[in-house]
């Protein structure tokens, strides 16, 4: 039986879901053993009025990757990476990574390089030129959103020609399979995702079409980050398949919350970040076998 074991470094939440919350669930349901580290361990995620918590730092990341190499418990399927707020602890990452894929050559780095959304970065800019140095040449899958392949890049996306070319570039610093979460190329009712796998013996180009719903989430790039790891593992590669799955788990997961959220705040309630926690584990078998109808088109 293969090894599925995945050592997750991204944020942690007491309360809610994202990060390491978000994507420690459903790898553990489609079978993997998930090791977590977390970046920053705050009482909830920053959307609340207030939050309250630490900081984890890159000699306390060393001490704890060194208790692991000691006693001979490094060796893993998977590398996945979300959250990181100082250049420091991402440099240390970079690190991490050489030596996790040292210990097992065949492991696969997931990383989600966590910088921005809708035009705004959320974390120092002196992040990104270590994303682009240190962090995408490791990469295997790399999953940004639209505006984090624009800061990867330097290239705007007006199209899906420059998606493409976009992606073509990410490729070209070192990551075999890229996809773009979610992009404004969509419509009100649909937003669009696209993938592309590239390396000597494949090449292919999906376009995702997911449909909008009327709330906006948090935790869902975590989530989605850990569902294409689990399908990617259990299809072999098959790039389509793993994001149809993918997508429809974040559906069914979405509309889980979405009506438990309306339940709670009542016909005239506002749905505030409270009512809109992701609702995962009671999403149990929708994660192990998601139900919503995804179309994925090849390109």
């Amino acid at each position: 039986m293969s090894l599925q074991r995945v050592f997750s470094l991204q944020s942690h939440v007491v309360s809610g879901y994202v990060g390491n919350k978000s994507a420690t669930f459903p790898l553990q349901v489609h079978g993997f053993d998930v090791d977590a580290v977390n970046s920053v361990q705050f009482s909830n995620h920053t959307g609340y009025k207030c939050f309250k918590g630490q900081v984890l730092n890159d000699s306390e990341l060393e001490e704890l990757v060194s208790g692991l190499r000691l006693n001979d418990i490094n060796k893993y399927s998977h590398l996945l990476t979300g959250y990181i707020g100082a250049p420091s602890f991402l440099l240390k990452v970079a690190d991490v990574v050489k030596e996790l894929k040292q210990v097992n050559p065949d492991l696969v780095y997931v990383c989600d390089p966590v910088m921005g959304d809708n035009g705004k970065m959320y974390v120092p800019a002196e992040l990104l030129p270590l994303y682009k140095e240190h962090i995408i040449p490791l990469a295997d899958i790399l999953t940004p959103n639209q505006y984090e392949a624009e800061l990867l890049t330097g290239q705007k996306i007006s199209c899906e020609e420059d998606a493409l070319r976009v992606m073509d570039q990410l490729h070209e610093a070192g990551a075999r399979t890229v996809v773009l979460s979610s992009t404004d190329l969509g419509s009100e009712e649909t937003l669009v995702g696209l993938a592309s796998i590239k390396d000597n013996d494949t090449s292919r180009r999906i376009r995702i079409n997911i449909p909008r719903l009327p709330a906006s989430f948090t935790g869902t790039g975590d989530l989605f980050a850990a569902c294409l790891l689990a399908w990617m593992h259990k299809t072999n590669g098959d790039l389509k398949t793993s994001c149809q799955k993918t997508v429809a788990t974040l559906q069914d997961v979405l509309k889980r919350t979405l009506k438990h959220a309306q339940d709670l705040a009542g016909p005239d309630g506002k749905l505030g970040v409270r009512e809109l926690e992701l609702r995962l584990v009671q999403s149990l078998d929708d994660i192990r076998q998601p139900k919503s109808d995804v179309v994925v088109e090849d390109i």
